[in-house]
C-alpha cells in the first residue's frame, strides 16, 4: 500500500547533513572536519549529503537552492576528492520534474568518481518513483550494491509500500541476503538507505518494520556502517559490530523525536539555521580497515 501525498508531507521530520567517514580497523572513528585526521587514516574516502529537498517553499528555510549550493561548496573544497556521493533521499520535494532536472545539475558540478543515491519518500509522490528511478536508478530494481573506497556498498529503498515506518520487502531483503553471502566477514559494509533501519522513534515512523532480519544478516561481519537521511539530525547508536548514523539535512532541521506534536520543517532563528545543516564525511584506512565519520555544518 502506497502512501497518498498528506501522509508524505509528515514524514518530513529526518533531513541530512555531510559526514566524512574514515576506515581504520573494525569500527568507526568519528571527528569533526576542522580537526586534524586522525594520524595514520589515509585513503579513499566518500560523502553523504541528504534530504535537500529541492522545491520546498517554507518559513524554515527561504532558499533551499542556496543551502544545498553551500553543502557542494563544503565538499567541492575537501582536502580529498571523495571517491564518491551518496545522497541519502527527499532529493525533491514534491517528485516534479523541474525538481529532479536541477538537483542532477547540482549533483553534476561536485567533484567527484560518482554520485549514488537512495530515495526517500518525496521522490515517490504519485507515480511510486518512476521519473526518480529513470533519473537516479543503477539498474533493474529499486536497491543495488557497488564497492568503492574500500567498502561494499547496500543501498536500499525502504519508503515503497510503507504503512508506519519504512519497509523493505521481502525481494529486497533476499537480494541483500544474497549479495552479502558473496562477501568476506572482513569486508567493511555500509548500507545506505532513506528512513533509519532501527527504532529511533517510531511513533513518528522513525524507523523501518523490516529492519530486523537485515540485521541478522549484517551481524557476521567486522564492521558495519548504516547511514540514514530522513529525521533531518545527527543521531547515532551502536549495536554490536554494527553503527548506525542518521544525518543532518541540507534544507531544514527536524525536532528532536517527542519534541513536538508531530515532524516537520522546523523554523529557528536565521543565524542558527546553517549550524543545523551539513554533510557527512567518511574515510578508510587500507591496512586496517576501520571506518571514520566526520559531520560538518553548513556553518562558515
Amino acid at each position: 500500500m502506497s502512501m497518498d501525498r498528506s501522509k508524505f508531507l509528515e514524514c518530513m521530520a529526518w533531513c541530512g547533513t555531510g559526514v566524512a567517514y574514515a576506515v581504520a580497523g573494525p569500527g568507526i572513528i568519528g571527528r569533526a572536519l576542522a580537526d586534524p585526521a586522525p594520524r595514520g587514516i589515509a585513503g579513499a574516502t566518500f560523502v553523504q549529503i541528504s534530504d535537500t529537498h529541492v522545491g520546498f517553499h517554507g518559513e524554515a528555510n527561504t532558499d533551499v537552492l542556496a543551502t544545498f549550493q553551500q553543502a557542494i561548496d563544503k565538499i567541492n573544497a575537501l582536502p580529498t576528492r571523495p571517491e564518491f556521493v551518496m545522497h541519502t533521499g527527499d532529493l525533491s520535494h514534491l517528485s516534479k520534474p523541474e525538481q529532479f532536472d536541477t538537483v542532477k545539475q547540482m549533483l553534476g558540478t561536485i567533484k567527484t568518481g560518482a554520485i549514488y543515491a537512495v530515495p526517500g519518500e518525496h521522490d515517490i509522490i504519485d507515480d511510486r518513483g518512476a521519473l526518480y528511478f529513470k533519473m537516479f536508478g543503477h539498474g533493474a530494481k529499486p536497491w543495488y550494491s557497488f564497492d568503492a573506497a574500500g567498502v561494499h556498498a547496500l543501498a536500499l529503498t525502504n519508503v515503497l509500500d510503507i504503512k508506519a515506518g519504512g519497509y523493505l520487502g521481502r525481494d529486497q531483503l533476499e537480494w541483500a541476503r544474497a549479495d552479502l553471502a558473496k562477501q568476506r566477514t572482513n569486508t567493511p559494509i555500509v548500507v545506505f538507505a532513506h528512513i533509519p533501519l532501527y527504532a529511533v522513534y517510531p511513533q513518528w515512523g522513525w524507523t523501518t518494520d523490516d529492519y530486523l532480519e537485515l540485521l541478522s544478516m549484517l551481524r557476521r561481519f567486522d564492521s558495519v556502517t548504516v547511514l540514514n537521511g530522513h529525521i533531518h539530525q545527527v543521531l547515532s547508536k551502536v549495536d554490536g559490530k554494527i553503527t548506525f548514523f542518521t544525518a543532518d539535512s541540507t534544507a531544514f532541521p527536524q525536532p528532536k523525536p517527542g519534541n513536538a506534536p508531530k515532524p516537520g520543517p522546523m523554523k529557528v532563528p536565521a543565524g542558527q539555521l546553517s549550524q543545523l545543516l551539513g554533510i557527512r564525511t567518511v574515510s578508510l584506512q587500507p591496512v586496517s580497515g576501520m571506518i571514520a565519520v566526520a559531520d560538518e555544518s553548513l556553518a562558515k
